[in-house]
């Protein structure tokens, strides 16, 4: 892969809802935009990629998001005339090296680190209970 991952990086991605892979589904619907939280390397010394949906819906009552401000929206690509969310209850991890997903798109743009630094605090602490969806076999 030829881009650097940075955490705050804004990515289009199939993202797939936990909802769908209850489902079975095995694919994201669309391109979304989301998030990077993370970038590590794990104990099988692959690197992995933590990515938080962005949505447009207002978030249903339970879950834990953080709306996007004008600023950050300018910044990561947005559209600026639609609200948008980042939810923090759930996530994608996706192998950069072996990722079908992540392969040849550029970011759509960068979220600051002042906006992203309590987000990621937030989202730490709900990483042990937040619902994973892994994108690999």
């Amino acid at each position: 892969m030829s881009m650097a991952i940075r955490p705050g990086m804004v990515l289009r991605y199939p993202y797939l809802w936990h909802w769908q892979e209850q489902r079975g589904e095995t694919e994201g619907r669309k391109d979304r935009p989301t998030a990077v939280a993370a970038i590590f390397v794990a104990t099988d010394k692959q690197q992995y990629v933590l990515l938080l949906p962005l949505t447009t819906r207002q978030p249903e009552s339970g879950r834990i998001a953080v709306e996007v401000p004008a600023t950050e929206k300018k910044r990561a690509g947005l559209d600026q005339a639609l609200r948008q969310w980042v939810l923090l209850d759930e996530y994608n991890l996706d192998p950069v090296s072996k990722s079908y997903y992540l392969q040849a798109k550029p970011p759509i743009g960068q979220f600051s680190e002042a906006y992203m630094r309590p987000l990621l605090t937030r989202f730490r602490d709900l990483l042990p209970v937040a619902r994973r969806v892994s994108r690999y076999p």
